[in-house]
């Protein structure tokens, strides 16, 4: 009796531990797929690069930057891919993108358009910057996706901030109150708020506005003062708007 009692519970035990691993199986891949469609993942790697070309060079320069960015998006473990020049420093070319993952980055690293750009960085002998930089308030893919309208006179706008020491949380809790008011105004296309990694004080926020005039409006959002007010009193070399770089896109230029 002992012995049949003994089966009985170990058949319940184990019926018990199979419904649990199924369970457990289930909510892994519904959080799996979530993850897929949102765009969202843990381990998103993003990354930003700057490049001082020499003048001569900036049009062969763009044309390789042209054809990563559109590799890159092809992608399906590519969250985001753009290029910018700089409209006050037009040598100054930037690349920003996002992927699922740093081994998905470095696999991409082996197509032929990653390693053209790598190769001609080389040989041009250009000045190259890189910021990996963590997202706060993560963007899913689905709206790092979102494009500014035919119609529209995009305006792009990133800013470097660096914050003094132990200010630095007091920011992060200002831009989360902020952010989702600055999402929602009719001119803004992106929003991005990110921190750089290897220093807690250092930051980059990505604007992205449908026209001049949007940002205007967003610069007399009410929302925005706490924000300003932050700039204005605790980055450690103001004035704040040095930090400003001001860009025009040039691909993948997709508009809806």
């Amino acid at each position: 009796m002992k012995t049949t009692a003994y089966k009985s519970i170990s058949k319940t035990t184990l019926a018990i531990a199979v419904y649990a691993f199924a369970l457990i199986t289930s909510n892994m891949k519904a959080q799996d797929s979530y993850r897929i469609k949102t765009g969202v993942l843990t381990e998103t790697t993003s990354k930003l690069t700057r490049y001082e070309v020499n003048e001569q060079n900036v049009a062969q320069f763009q044309k390789a930057l042209t054809a990563y960015v559109r590799a890159s998006i092809s992608s399906k473990e590519n969250i985001m891919a753009e290029a910018f020049y700089e409209q006050d420093k037009t040598n100054v070319l930037w690349l920003i993108e996002r992927w699922n993952g740093k081994n998905q980055l470095e696999n991409f690293s082996k197509k032929t358009e990653a390693k053209a750009l790598q190769s001609l960085t080389e040989k041009l002998k250009t000045a190259t910057k890189t910021y990996y930089v963590k997202d706060l308030e993560p963007l899913t893919k689905e709206q790092w996706r979102r494009t500014s309208k035919k119609e529209d006179n995009q305006l792009v706008i990133m800013l470097f901030v660096d914050g003094k020491k132990g200010t630095e949380q007091n920011f992060k809790d200002t831009y989360h109150v902020a952010m989702p008011q600055f999402r929602s105004e009719p001119g803004v296309v992106t929003y991005q708020l990110s921190e750089i990694e290897g220093d807690e004080t250092q930051f980059v926020t990505y604007e992205k506005f449908r026209s001049n005039d949007a940002f205007q409006y967003h610069l007399n959002f009410p929302p925005i003062k706490p924000v300003i007010e932050y700039l204005e009193t605790s980055i450690k070399k103001p004035p704040f708007q040095n930090g400003i770089h001001n860009l025009i896109e040039f691909a993948p230029l997709t508009r809806e």
